[in-house]
């Protein structure tokens, strides 16, 4: 009931698609006059490098910082342990989300629709957070008891709002599949299956085939055929309808790009690896089958 509560809240807040639209304007504002390095950083923090979102694992050192924070404080109230336990675990959770908030802005400039609509209320609740807890920190260290009982008051609103933007984060993620690999749960053939005959895939050319289910891209270069997933691991966009320059095919919704010798995930947003397949061409047969773990 509390989860189809929020769900109508949020729907029902229209200023969310045209805020995050301006957003997700000013994101790429900032990265697409830097060229190449700016995307390269863009990547970075997007988390492309590890092959794992960057943004979950930085949000968890705030999260635990503040928490700590919260009970030192309590305790703090008591006598029995120094304010400023509470006033360094306030500073570490700052110096942490600063980190939370770049990269999960840089994720956020993706997303679309209702995606976008919730990614924009998770957002705007962690950075009126993070500005409280920034302000809690400065509060901290001016003299007198009377800043710091109102930099103790700040941190409990701030910390209401971020247990509150963490559970819209959440959403993201496990309802609507921000960030989320979507070839993970791909199945395709474990043994040898007929996908075209050689002379249907020429030289250079991009040609979205089936194997035992499975969408697949199909690039012959040179003597050699190199077969990857078709749906791109960030968001599910058509691989076959990018643009392929030597090796390197880009996905037509975000720009993420892929080896497709190996299906390594070359440029973000995506994270994730391409499942490849094995190919051998039998006469004139073309045949393959899915490398790795993931077979029907």
């Amino acid at each position: 009931m509390i989860a189809s509560l929020i769900d109508r809240l949020i729907r029902g807040q229209r200023w969310l698609n045209p805020f995050g639209a301006f957003v997700q304007n000013v994101v790429g504002a900032i990265y697409k006059p830097l060229g190449r390095p700016g995307q390269a950083l863009k990547s970075f923090l997007h988390g492309t490098w590890w092959g794992h979102a960057l943004h979950p694992v930085i949000v968890n050192v705030p999260l635990g910082a503040w928490t700590a924070a919260l009970v030192a404080d309590l305790v703090a109230s008591t006598g029995r342990l120094s304010p400023g336990v509470g006033d360094f675990c306030v500073l570490i959770g700052v110096l942490a989300s600063y980190g939370a908030l770049v990269t999960g802005y840089t994720d956020f400039h993706e997303t679309a629709g209702r995606e976008r609509k919730v990614g924009a209320a998770h957002g705007l609740i962690m950075t009126t957070a993070i500005l409280l807890y920034t302000a809690s920190w400065l509060l901290r260290w001016r003299a007198g008891s009377a800043a710091h009982e109102l930099a103790v008051v700040l941190a409990v609103i701030g910390y209401l709002l971020v247990i509150s933007g963490a559970y819209l984060g959440g959403d993201l993620v496990f309802r609507l599949g921000t960030m989320v690999n979507r070839n993970a749960f791909t199945t395709g053939p474990k043994e040898f299956v007929p996908i075209g005959r050689c002379q249907d895939f020429a030289e250079g050319q991009m040609e979205r085939v089936e194997a035992g289910g499975m969408p697949v891209l199909i690039v012959r270069r040179g003597d050699r055929l190199y077969a990857i997933s078709n749906t791109c691991a960030h968001a599910g966009g058509p691989l076959d309808e990018g643009a392929l320059d030597g090796t390197i095919v880009t996905c037509p919704w975000h720009a993420s790009q892929f080896d497709i010798t190996t299906g390594r995930v070359m440029r973000g947003p995506a994270t994730f690896d391409q499942p490849s397949l094995t190919l051998r061409e039998h006469g004139d047969v073309v045949e393959a089958k899915l490398d790795g773990l993931r077979h029907a």
